[in-house]
């Protein structure tokens, strides 16, 4: 069998080919990174390496060198709040990535395409409660453009005959996490920062309610997204199930840490409250929520604090710098 995995330098990348490689002896993964947003480092070395930007670059190459069984299209620049700054950025490399690998998909005949969306589909959803039956709404540039991503792919299931799969994560974090972007993984941004003796930064009150998802919990459902029959064309929310404000998240942390101290920056333009349903992959996936914040906070503080000292993440330019946030700004 032969797995493909575009994004493979990332959190769910790397750790997925990990669990592949640990779990499944005699599957074969198949790796597509530029290396943008992850690092070679993450990379196990068992995994097959095709180091290129999806959107730039030919991809017909892997898909005619291999027999590609299941493919997990992971690639993406997930700043969802950065999104309305870096649109044409953002579409291109949401909508245009997505769109050449399900084209390769359909002329090869992969068996399933697993494609990770985001809560960010649902806007406000109801009440806060976002359940994979409402009508999404998405309120930024990021969200739209996996709501796209989706509806391409239902069309060519309809059309072609693409099997498929959608997964919706959330607040996922843990080793192997990229702590060195400026904008996004908020847990991730705390550990840079109390890293380098600086404040943990939120946006507004901090009363905004997420659920962290820590990554080892969804490697098993993640593989049987693609396996497993009765996920068969179905759009499932998977992660972490408890509801925490990002004051008590903040709290949990420096209580990992030890010590440190937050500010508070002005609001962003995001969802207060975004807490999924999670019962779909409970009885679809097999999910099992094991690991509470603080366990996973732990294990990704002892990785984090023994990692190589990097350049910080940031943009040059913006696309957009009208209403741009003052702690975003470029001096």
């Amino acid at each position: 069998m032969k797995i493909l995995i575009t994004g493979v330098a990332g959190l769910l990348g790397s750790r997925l080919a990990d669990w592949i490689i640990e779990n499944k002896p005699g599957v074969h993964v198949i790796g597509i990174d530029d290396l943008s947003g992850g690092y070679l480092e993450n990379i196990n070395p068992k995994v097959e390496l095709w180091q290129m930007n999806i959107t730039e670059h030919p991809i017909e190459n892997i898909f005619e060198f291999h027999k590609i069984d299941y493919v997990f299209h992971f690639a993406a620049y997930a700043a969802e709040g950065l999104s309305p700054f870096i649109r044409c950025y953002n579409y291109d490399n949401n909508l245009k990535a997505t769109a050449k690998i399900v084209n390769q998909c359909i002329k090869h005949d992969v068996k399933r395409l697993v494609f990770t969306s985001t809560l960010a589909v649902y806007g406000h959803g109801e009440g806060g409660i976002f359940d994979e039956e409402q009508q999404q709404a998405p309120i930024d540039p990021y969200g739209v453009a996996k709501y796209g991503c989706e509806m391409d792919i239902q069309i060519a299931g309809e059309q072609h005959g693409l099997d498929w799969c959608i997964i919706r994560p959330h607040n996922v974090y843990g080793v192997k996490q990229n702590i060195w972007d400026k904008y996004r993984n908020v847990l991730g941004i705390w550990m840079y920062q109390h890293l380098n003796g600086e404040d943990l930064t939120i946006f507004g009150d901090g009363e905004q309610t997420r659920a962290f998802s820590f990554i080892d919990d969804s490697l098993e459902p993640l593989w049987n997204s693609a396996v497993r029959k009765e996920a068969s064309k179905e759009i499932i929310n998977l992660g972490g199930i408890e509801e925490i404000s990002i004051n008590e998240a903040s709290s949990v942390l420096l209580q990992v840490l030890g010590k440190g101290t937050r500010t508070y920056l002005e609001p962003r333009h995001e969802v207060k409250h975004s807490i999924p349903t999670f019962q779909k992959s409970i009885d679809l996936l097999g999910f099992e929520h094991k690991t509470d914040l603080v366990e996973g906070l732990t294990q990704m503080w002892e990785w984090a604090k023994e990692q190589p000292m990097r350049e910080r993440f940031v943009w040059d330019n913006y696309e957009l710098d009208k209403g741009i946030y003052s702690f975003w700004k470029n001096e």
